[in-house]
């Protein structure tokens, strides 16, 4: 598995078990996932081994929550926050300045983007680095399919190998500081 991780942060951002492709000439990657429901803190009874309707009377037991996003939010902890267009721009302008070559070119290729921001949700690494990346993430018509957009440069690549050899690889995916390949 590969993942894709904030060159400021170190956060991961997404991994390639999702459609991955090349956009605005090859400024951006765009990252295809699924809106999701997921339910929280339900335990079933047999797992524990209770019996529910002898314990407390119906109704009393533990309260279960759903929650409903994007899955590369989700599965990578992603945090939102809000911007404005002025906001993002200066942002981006920022981040990006220190990349070489990434403001070469990028002004016209990035006109599209920032064009159909209003319809983008916004999404920071894990930690909310202040100077980390920040990911769009639109939704298709059909408000099944998500897709998540980042810049390219901004990005790089760690491998994660052999998720049963340790617990510390599978909860930080070889991405963990404790963590040494």
């Amino acid at each position: 598995m590969v993942i894709y991780q904030d060159l400021t942060s170190h956060n991961e951002m997404f991994s390639n078990i999702y459609k991955i492709w090349e956009i605005a000439g090859g400024l951006c990657l765009e990252v295809e996932g699924k809106m999701v429901s997921r339910t929280q803190g339900n335990t079933d009874d047999s797992l524990l081994g209770g019996n529910a309707s002898a314990e407390s009377p119906e109704g009393k037991g533990p309260k279960s929550t759903v929650i409903t996003g994007g899955d590369i939010i989700m599965n990578h902890h992603l945090q939102g926050t809000s911007l404005i267009k002025g906001a993002y721009k200066k942002h981006v302008k920022g981040d990006m300045n220190p990349i070489t070559g990434f403001m070469t070119g990028a002004a016209e290729q990035i006109e599209p983007i920032l064009a159909n921001l209003k319809n983008h949700q916004f999404s920071v690494g894990e930690n909310m680095h202040p100077d980390g990346m920040v990911a769009m993430l639109d939704h298709r018509e059909d408000g099944v399919i998500s897709i998540l957009t980042s810049f390219k440069e901004g990005l790089e690549m760690g491998k994660c190998f052999n998720l049963e050899l340790s617990p510390v690889i599978i909860s930080g995916c070889c991405l963990s500081s404790t963590h040494q390949d």
